[in-house]
């Protein structure tokens, strides 16, 4: 049985004769709402990029919430988001974002979200910096964070782990909100793209608009390759 406030249609005997607050059968409901096309609000099912893996070793917070760093490529964060496309299918983009600079250095797209996305984000982000030797590299507890198969590849890469609190998401916010404002300015308004290409090739361009050309507060309205530049010209003429 369905009870609550009823607002009549004028003229129609079976909403008019139902008085506020009567009880009514949720078969005369659904009646009613088939004759005047009404239909129930469907959330979007929301999509899980953090899984976390109870076997998983501990890692310790060394980011703290503290989202900058004295200089690029010493402090990083990354996080997987979900890019939908059609027919309920998803590309997972997994992001490598330096807190120096706030380039994004490296990045990786799969129809999958298995430990090797957020391995080859990493190792793409070592081949944009030649090393990575020493940095920290900050995100949440999903499991591909946690398994042992990437943290060989930080150990190989000579990269620190680093992991806020399980299931605070303000521990990672740097690297959330960078995500929600690329599919944000990608998507503008869409619920997905029509296509995994169009999708690949949207995130594509993003990125290279907001390294190259996207000027940030925080760097003086620099664009992140272009404070990295001037960071390194400062270096070059203090020597």
């Amino acid at each position: 049985m369905i009870t609550g406030k009823v607002h009549p249609f004028p003229g129609d005997p079976q909403i008019s004769s139902i008085a506020p607050g009567r009880a009514v059968n949720h078969k005369r409901v659904a009646r009613v709402m088939r004759r005047f096309g009404i239909v129930g609000l469907h959330l979007r099912k929301k999509v899980r990029t953090t899984v976390p893996e109870p076997s998983h070793q501990k890692v310790p917070d060394l980011i703290k919430r503290d989202f900058t760093a004295p200089a690029p490529n010493q402090r990083y964060v990354g996080d997987i988001t979900h890019l939908p496309v059609r027919e309920g299918r998803f590309l997972y983009l997994a992001t490598v974002l330096d807190l120096g600079s706030r380039r994004l250095a490296g990045w990786s797209i799969a129809d999958h979200m298995r430990t090797e996305l957020v391995s080859d984000a990493l190792r793409a982000a070592a081949a944009t910096r030649g090393s990575l030797h020493g940095a920290i590299f900050h995100a949440d507890h999903g499991a591909q964070y946690t398994s042992a198969e990437f943290a060989k590849v930080c150990a190989e890469l000579g990269v620190r782990q680093s992991m806020g609190a399980v299931g605070t998401s303000a521990d990672n916010a740097a690297a959330e909100a960078f995500n929600a404002t690329l599919k944000r300015e990608t998507l503008q308004g869409a619920k997905r793209w029509p296509s995994a290409r169009e999708a690949r090739l949207a995130v594509f361009k993003w990125i290279t608009r907001y390294n190259t050309r996207r000027r940030h507060s925080t760097l003086g309205y620099l664009s992140p390759i272009d404070y990295e530049q001037q960071t390194t010209d400062k270096v070059l003429l203090a020597v």
